[in-house]
């Protein structure tokens, strides 16, 4: 009878974490975030709110950065191995926000930045032309980061021809199966300082557009529930920083398109999802905000983005 007992039970627990799982990887069309301000004494007009949904559950930061009085420069691992912590690189430049910034490839020494990587007016990376999918060359122009010489955010889909940039008003129109082909005839060479690719773009021209499958993110860990990190800008020019929480018992992670509604929150009218999982970090005035996958501690990245105030 007791043998009974014990294994009933073990069938109840597992029944229910299966449950539990289930639950936590619906995705949900409206996500209520309560944003509630938690530090406005940052410097700069600078406000930092927090959300958080008990129902899915999810908890984030949004930082909101005014256009004037700040800078938002794209910062670069000037370590040995080409890695460092974001907390580092914030107490290195001063920072007074920092996010941790694109994907970059591990399998390497130094370590390579996956796309375009431009900094302090150099080009460190170009971008990559083309990726394999399931045995499938597809061309791309993913979903970048510029920042003009006048301090202005721009957020569109970019590649590199020599040392020059290039954006379009939308991504090649690849499909799982079914690549796209790349017209530069629809390009305009953009004259930015600093960019930097991540992908994709979750918002474009204030809709919501999360476009996975033309920047081939799709059948990757990308495309899952994560931890996630993502800038975008209003139409004022203001600035959204945004990182969620992830992997945790009171914070799951979250979609893409969940990300893209939590951004247009923000009434963002471009948006950028960014490297995220173990990587999402978020530092104000030196100090580490959120919890990366449940700890206090920070993941060695290539590139931040990152806010200097005047």
């Amino acid at each position: 009878m007791m043998f009974i007992n014990i294994a009933v039970k073990f069938i109840f627990v597992t029944f229910f974490i299966f449950i539990s799982s289930c639950n936590r990887s619906q995705f949900h069309t409206v996500i209520e975030m309560n944003w509630v301000i938690k530090d406005n004494n940052i410097g700069g007009g600078i406000i930092l709110m927090e959300g958080y949904n008990s129902d899915v559950p999810l908890r984030a930061w949004a930082v909101v950065i005014p256009k004037y009085n700040n800078k938002i420069k794209i910062l670069v691992s000037d370590d040995e191995d080409g890695i460092e912590t974001p907390q580092d690189m914030a107490k290195k430049t001063g920072a007074v926000v920092v996010i941790n910034g694109g994907y970059f490839s591990r399998g390497q020494y130094p370590i390579s930045h996956v796309g375009l990587l431009k900094s302090k007016n150099k080009l460190i990376e170009p971008a990559s032309g083309s990726v394999i999918r399931d045995n499938i060359r597809y061309n791309i122009n993913r979903g970048a980061l510029g920042i003009m010489s006048n301090n202005t955010v721009d957020i569109g889909w970019a590649s590199t021809i020599n040392d020059s940039i290039f954006y379009w008003n939308s991504p090649i129109n690849n499909r799982p199966g079914s690549p796209g082909l790349v017209n530069y005839n629809n390009a305009h060479y953009w004259s930015v300082v600093e960019a930097m690719h991540a992908g994709p773009v979750l918002i474009n021209k204030g809709l919501q557009m999360v476009t996975t499958e033309e920047e081939i993110f799709f059948n990757t860990p990308v495309d899952g529930v994560q931890p996630r990190t993502a800038v975008g800008y209003k139409k004022n020019g203001d600035v959204i920083f945004m990182v969620v929480d992830g992997r945790q018992v009171d914070s799951r992670g979250v979609y893409l398109k969940e990300l893209a509604m939590l951004m247009a929150q923000f009434n963002c009218e471009e948006a950028l999802n960014l490297d995220g999982g173990g990587s999402s970090a978020l530092i104000i005035n030196g100090k580490l905000v959120n919890k990366p996958i449940g700890l206090n501690a920070q993941r060695e990245v290539m590139s931040c983005v990152a806010v200097i105030s005047e």
